[in-house]
């Protein structure tokens, strides 16, 4: 078998441990420098998740000033206050604490800050000139992936999302501290949970070129961890060794995916997202079976599935031929996402039926992940799937 040229890029620390976002301070400081922006939310704030954190970092900086404004599904609004404070303050180094959005937030507020970029000249893919601010991510989710993914998602108008793709705003470090999320509620466990599971699927098989060998050994040790341990993280919050391989799972299957890029799921979850404010996981959840149901169609992403399957499901039986394990695969996937207490149907999160159509083309301006996907969908075959799982 021949093997195709590739590019692979990730973040270039990774700092992993009970108690690690403190133990890391004085490290973290002297990467930042004096001026550090410190991006959250105001729900991680008032529920003191951060302090513990701040109080480190303030012993070893000389300014640590709080950016508390993002929300879910961040807009230019938001970006451009976080670089308003940045630029207040002098910002030397910026932290992103939180889910996905402050993240992202973080991400291109460290590059803006950095480079005095317009921020319309970097949408896109490698569009970004940089240098950036030095940039440290600690994820209190175990879900997107974002700590070591080259990725920005925001909102720019009332439903439309733009990105940035550059390897620039991968961080310099990485910080995984499990006690962080012990405190997350299980749904939201439960929906991060299956967007990362979806992230090494899709990584695993994704048609774009640059799919890669690391790419898909990292999805499926990501899919192992994941899948052992979702049941007990959302069912026993307090499981500290399930929340660890969560988050190390969600960050391998993040070094998948940035490598090796998703696809129709993901193009199809951004409607639900973007027009009925579904969160990204749930999102992704909902039209999951049915997306990998279109796509078995093809006989190389059916081994493909079926070479997934174990990993996920080790009781599956293996000797039955592809197709019959990639169908008992998805089956499967269907009933794990009902036993951790996820909606089903997109009827079941409040959006009408006659959405569908609507959706389905708003889905086809995800060109850039549908490329990607093992087999072309159509508008046709998107309206298909949204009424399938409707």
């Amino acid at each position: 078998m021949s093997l195709n040229n590739f590019i692979f890029n990730t973040t270039s620390g990774i700092r992993f441990g009970s108690g690690m976002s403190k133990l890391c301070a004085e490290e973290v400081s002297k990467k930042l420098g004096p001026n550090i922006l410190f991006i959250t939310d105001k729900d991680l704030m008032s529920l003191k998740l951060t302090e513990p954190t701040l109080n480190e970092l303030r012993k070893f900086s000389s300014i640590v000033e709080i950016f508390q404004d993002v929300e879910a599904d961040p807009s230019i609004k938001t970006l451009l206050k976080s670089i308003e404070v940045g630029k207040k303050i002098n910002a030397t180094g910026v932290i992103g604490f939180g889910g996905g959005s402050s993240m992202d937030v973080a991400k291109l507020s460290s590059l803006i800050l950095g480079s005095n970029e317009n921020i319309d000249d970097v949408w896109g893919v490698s569009n970004a000139k940089g240098p950036r601010l030095p940039l440290v991510l600690v994820p209190t989710t175990a879900g997107t992936g974002s700590e070591v993914t080259p990725i920005s998602i925001i909102t720019v108008g009332e439903e439309e999302k733009k990105g940035v793709s550059s390897e620039i705003i991968l961080p310099d470090i990485a910080i995984l501290d499990p006690d962080l999320t012990i405190g997350l509620p299980a749904h939201t466990t439960a929906a991060t949970g299956i967007d990362a599971m979806v992230h090494a699927i899709e990584g695993y098989t994704s048609a774009n070129k640059n799919n890669n060998p690391i790419s898909k050994m990292l999805a499926v040790e990501a899919l192992k961890l994941l899948a052992g341990s979702i049941e007990r993280a959302v069912f026993d919050g307090s499981d500290i060794k399930a929340r660890g391989n969560m988050l190390i799972g969600a960050m391998l299957a993040g070094k998948a995916f940035a490598n090796s890029p998703v696809a129709a799921v993901h193009a199809l979850a951004y409607p639900i997202g973007g027009t009925f404010h579904v969160s990204h996981g749930l999102s992704n959840s909902l039209v999951l079976p049915y997306v990998l149901r279109f796509n078995s169609v093809d006989s190389k992403t059916t081994k493909d599935y079926a070479e997934l399957a174990p990993y996920i499901f080790p009781d599956i039986n293996t000797d039955q031929g592809n197709q019959a394990i990639c169908k008992e695969f998805i089956d499967k996937l269907e009933v794990l996402s009902k036993k951790i207490g996820l909606p089903q149907k997109l009827r079941e999160v409040n959006i009408p039926k006659e959405a569908c159509k609507k959706m389905a083309s708003d889905a086809m301006k995800q060109t850039r992940l549908l490329v990607n996907n093992p087999r072309e969908v159509t508008e046709r075959d998107a309206l298909n799937i949204y009424e399938a799982a409707w």
